[in-house]
């Protein structure tokens, strides 16, 4: 069965000119051109993952509205911004809110195609009915790899499919520091290294918001990031 992309998009020659394009490559395709009939679409049958403009119309941040209520009804529901605005505060409140990768209007349809299929990989692994591990346990911290559900000293952690392999790769290996390719590659991710820094700040403020006290992330300056010992 095709995979589902929501696409919100409100300029009409953009929102068919992707819709045929993905199409092409095998997805189906819902689109919406604005926050209200996609967020009441998506409440009744949710997507396989959402490409999401920032400005909607009139509704100048819809796109981070939708964002946010699109979390709130599923935490491991694959997120893409795909817009005009590339402000760095842009990209930032984005990540912030939720979404798993963040991309420019101007982005080639094959790397837009490679972003997709990335997060697809990674919901598939999501699926597996026997990872090779059911539970990673780090002190404080517990990932169940079967319901990708984090706690730390027992309290829910809500992180994202990308946040929560990110979190795993690290954790796995406490002490050994990860670059950010070793990151991209194990969290199955393909973005640049302001987008894997924005992750990693918006993890630790996820911990911190049920442990104010949280320091388990490490940044090795000039290398990347450690899991500590």
């Amino acid at each position: 069965m095709a995979r589902r992309i929501a696409l919100v998009e409100d300029d009409p020659a953009i929102r068919a000119n992707y819709s045929e394009a993905l199409r092409k490559h095998g997805y189906e395709v819902a689109a919406y051109a604005g926050r209200e009939e996609a967020l009441k679409a998506m409440k009744t049958r949710l997507p396989d993952l959402a490409i999401i403009d920032i400005g909607l119309g009139s509704d100048v941040d819809g796109g981070f509205a939708l964002c946010r209520d699109l979390r709130a009804l599923s935490v491991h529901l694959p997120i893409i911004f795909l817009t005009a605005r590339d402000s760095d505060f842009d990209v930032v409140a984005g990540l912030r809110l939720g979404a798993d990768d963040y991309l420019t209007k101007d982005v080639s349809l094959p790397h837009l195609t490679a972003r997709i299929a990335a997060l697809f990989r990674r919901s598939e692994l999501a699926r597996e009915t026997q990872p090779i591990e059911e539970r990673l346990e780090r002190g404080p911290l517990s990932l169940d790899l079967k319901r990708f559900s984090v706690t730390w000293n027992g309290a829910p952690v809500a992180l994202t499919l990308t946040e929560f392999w990110m979190v795993h790769a690290l954790a796995k290996h406490p002490g050994h520091v990860k670059n950010r390719d070793q990151l991209m590659h194990d969290a199955n991710l393909v973005v640049d290294d302001a987008t894997i820094t924005s992750h990693v700040k918006r993890m630790r403020r996820k911990f911190q918001a049920v442990d104010t006290d949280f320091d388990a992330i490490d940044t090795v300056y000039g290398m990347g990031y450690r899991w500590k010992e």
